[in-house]
C-alpha cells in the first residue's frame, strides 16, 4: 500500500517529527516545515510523551525536562490514549513492531487524523500520511 495524501486540518505528529522540530529542524522536509507552520490542529499522543520519557530516562535522548509542558507551550494538543485506541492496535497488521508507532497508527485511524511522519513503515498501513 502506498502513501495516502490528504489535505487535512487535523494531524497527529509522530515522535521523530516532534523531536526534529525542537532540536533539528533541518531534518524536516520542506513540506513538513510548511505544514507545521500552518493553521491546523496538531495533536501529539500520550504515547509520544511516554516514548520520549523512556528514551530520556535511559540516556538514549537529551531533550526538554518536561515534555508535556513543552508540547503545550509549542501549540500542540495532547491526544489521550482511549480504551478504543488500545483495542484498535489488535486489528493492525504486523507491518511495524514498534508499540509506540502502532499506537499512533491506531489513534490516527480511530480519530480520523493524518499522521505527519518520516517513517516509511507507516505507508504500509491504511492511514492518511503527510
Amino acid at each position: 500500500m502506498g502513501r495516502i495524501y490528504k489535505v487535512s486540518r487535523l494531524y497527529l505528529v509522530d515522535t521523530s517529527i516532534v523531536l526534529w522540530a525542537w532540536h533539528a529542524p533541518e531534518r524536516l522536509s520542506r513540506e513538513q516545515r510548511t505544514l507545521l507552520s500552518g493553521e491546523a490542529e496538531f495533536n501529539v499522543s500520550i504515547a509520544t510523551i511516554w516514548e520520549i520519557s523512556i528514551k530520556a530516562a535511559i540516556g538514549k535522548l537529551e531533550t526538554v525536562a518536561n515534555v508535556a509542558d513543552a508540547l503545550i507551550s509549542t501549540g500542540y494538543l495532547i491526544l489521550p490514549i482511549k480504551p478504543g485506541h488500545a483495542e484498535a492496535v489488535r486489528h493492525l497488521p504486523l507491518h511495524h513492531h514498534d508499540p509506540f508507532d502502532r499506537m499512533l497508527i491506531a489513534q490516527a485511524r480511530s480519530e480520523g487524523l493524518t499522521i505527519i511522519t518520516a517513517d516509511k513503515q507507516f505507508s504500509r498501513y491504511d492511514v492518511e500520511l503527510a
